[in-house]
């Protein structure tokens, strides 16, 4: 895919920024902010060998915030023509003047916007056509089908390509923006035996074609993985050590980031209220957000707001060292912007050392995941519940699938329980983590 000339590039969407950020201090703005991105993409979807889906995306967009003193209005509209553009400054101004004074409301800092902007290498487009984007979902599917007569149906092979540009400006004299692709190749299969039916998938992305895993891989590793899980039984309830996969203890991790966001604290609605400088995780535990990485697939000059991103260190040796804030929140607790309006910037979690038999030893009998399924976390109280499966393990080595059983537990003794760290890290998502073992949880039939 290649940008046309009918597309717009970050110099004219800058040149609309400006002009919405111009209007809005006309209008009596005391201080404004706007962001305009325009982006395109191919998807496919092949199941069984044929074609399920295939789209093109052409999505652009401007939003304008207005500050009258602590008065917020916001409006925004698809369409980047100049009357567009016009109207929505003057819908932000009028819902403005209906809103109530809000003392936290406003921009960034100005002292905190970023005053460089890093080349991240997020930017490599991917000149794929409709043909060659089938194909490719094509083989992967197929690698997947052909590789097991247990592979009896599929879900289908899926592969997406975008590539876009973001701007943000604000009246503080802030006007930046950059380029970034983000492409993506799934397989889910189905795996039967008698009347049993198992489910299983694998992934890849990056923001470079060429650091995307073979689709052939891929296929064949969905298919091991789903029967692999035939034959599954349900357990009894038992106490027991858990291993967390780098896939699923991402989600893990992201539990903690969310505890730790400005929204969930100045709401004292999470369990980690009042945690900063005190241990939150065990020991073995350092957390880093490294937002400057080269092709991170979380990586940012700055955030949502302009604050420069900078790396820090948010967990060193189990204790907190920050909390996750955009301006807003940070005004609220009273502390500052941590340059994280809009989500975290690659969060990398330190390994202790140990590789995967070396975690299956430490594990020695007790469970490895491989789904987790419900939404049971309560973010105020930190209880844990999901539907699980995966495999039981003895002294260190796989004995059979399990499934239909439940894991819970409570976040704080979670993580405080976390025993190692894996090196086997999966580069995918905003968290970098290796597989997570977690001392013990109560594991039971669902």
């Amino acid at each position: 895919m290649n940008r046309g000339h009918h597309e717009p590039s970050i110099d004219d969407l800058k040149a609309r920024v400006a002009r919405a950020l111009e209007l809005a201090r006309g209008l009596g703005a005391s201080q404004a902010e706007a962001s305009a991105s325009f982006g395109t993409g191919l998807s496919v979807t092949v199941r069984l060998r044929a074609v399920e889906t295939l789209e093109f995306h052409r999505d652009q967009g401007l939003g304008i915030t207005v500050y009258f003193g602590g008065r917020k209005g916001s409006a925004s509209t698809s369409d980047l023509g100049a009357a567009a553009i016009g109207e929505s400054v003057r819908k932000a101004c009028t819902l403005a003047r209906y809103a109530a004074e809000d003392a936290c409301a406003g921009l960034a800092d100005a002292d905190r916007l970023a005053r460089t902007v890093p080349d991240l290498a997020l930017w490599h487009p991917w000149s794929l056509d409709a043909d060659e984007a089938i194909e490719a979902a094509t083989r992967c599917e197929a690698a997947a089908l052909d590789s097991d007569p247990r592979i009896t149906n599929s879900e289908g092979a899926s592969l997406s390509s975008h590539e876009g540009c973001r701007v943000y400006g604000n009246s503080h004299g802030f006007l930046e923006g950059y380029r970034d692709t983000h492409h993506s190749l799934a397989c889910a299969v189905i795996a039967s035996q008698g009347e049993q039916m198992e489910r299983d998938m694998d992934y890849t992305q990056a923001r470079d074609p060429v650091d995307l895993h073979a689709g052939e891989a891929v296929g064949r590793q969905a298919a091991r993985r789903a029967a692999a899980r035939l034959g599954a039984v349900k357990l009894d309830t038992r106490q027991a050590p858990v291993l967390f996969p780098p896939r699923l203890a991402r989600g893990l991790v992201g539990h903690l980031v969310g505890a730790v966001s400005g929204g969930a604290l100045y709401r004292r609605s999470s369990f980690l209220l009042d945690s900063l400088g005190t241990a939150v995780m065990a020991d073995c535990v350092t957390i880093d957000e490294q937002p400057h990485i080269a092709k991170g697939l979380a990586s940012a000059p700055f955030d949502d707001e302009g604050v420069a991103t900078t790396g820090r260190r948010l967990v060193s040796a189990g204790v907190l060292q920050g909390y996750v804030l955009g301006s807003y929140s940070a005004r609220k607790l009273g502390m500052a912007s941590t340059g994280n309006a809009g989500g975290i910037h690659n969060l990398v979690v330190h390994d202790t050392g140990q590789g995967e038999a070396d975690l299956l030893a430490a594990l020695d009998t007790g469970l490895l995941l491989t789904e987790l399924m419900g939404s049971g976390v309560n973010p105020v109280t930190g209880d844990y519940s999901r539907g699980a499966a995966g495999f039981w393990v003895e002294r260190g080595e796989i004995r059979f699938p399990v499934s239909e059983i439940t894991i819970a537990g409570n976040l704080r003794n979670m993580y405080r329980g976390i025993l190692a760290v894996g090196n086997d890290v999966e580069y995918a998502g905003a968290i970098r983590t290796g597989s997570i073992l977690v001392r013990e949880m109560t594991i039971a039939g669902a």
